[in-house]
C-alpha cells in the first residue's frame, strides 16, 4: 500500500520552518495579498481581465501582469490606484514596524 502523499498545507509548514524559506515568503505575503484582493474585487465586478483592461485603457496582457504574483514588474501607485478607482475603491497605505528588522 503506498503512502499517502503530503497535501499542499502540508507542504506549506514543512517548507516554512526552513529560516530562509520562511524570510521569502514573509516578504511576499503583503504582494500576495494586495493581489488576491485585486483579484476578488475585479471578479466581485463581474469583470473579466479583458474588460478591465477596456476600462482602464490597456492590454489584457497587462491586466495579467498586474495581478499576477510571479510578475517581476512592479507597478506604480498611480496604476494601482486607476486600477482600485475603475472598481470603486481607493487605496490605503499604511507603513508598519517589521517584526524582524533587516
Amino acid at each position: 500500500m503506498k503512502a499517502k502523499r503530503p497535501d499542499l498545507k502540508q507542504l506549506r509548514q514543512k517548507a516554512l520552518q526552513k529560516s530562509d524559506v520562511k524570510g521569502a515568503y514573509d516578504a511576499l505575503s503583503p504582494v500576495y495579498e494586495m493581489k488576491r484582493k485585486m483579484i476578488a474585487m475585479r471578479k466581485k465586478a463581474g469583470l473579466t481581465q479583458e474588460q478591465m483592461a477596456e476600462l482602464l485603457g490597456t492590454k489584457k496582457s497587462n491586466i495579467s501582469r498586474l495581478e499576477s504574483i510571479g510578475s517581476d514588474i512592479s507597478p506604480r501607485l498611480s496604476t494601482l490606484e486607476q486600477y482600485a478607482q475603475a472598481l470603486g475603491y481607493s487605496i490605503k497605505v499604511e507603513f508598519e514596524p517589521m517584526q524582524h528588522p533587516l
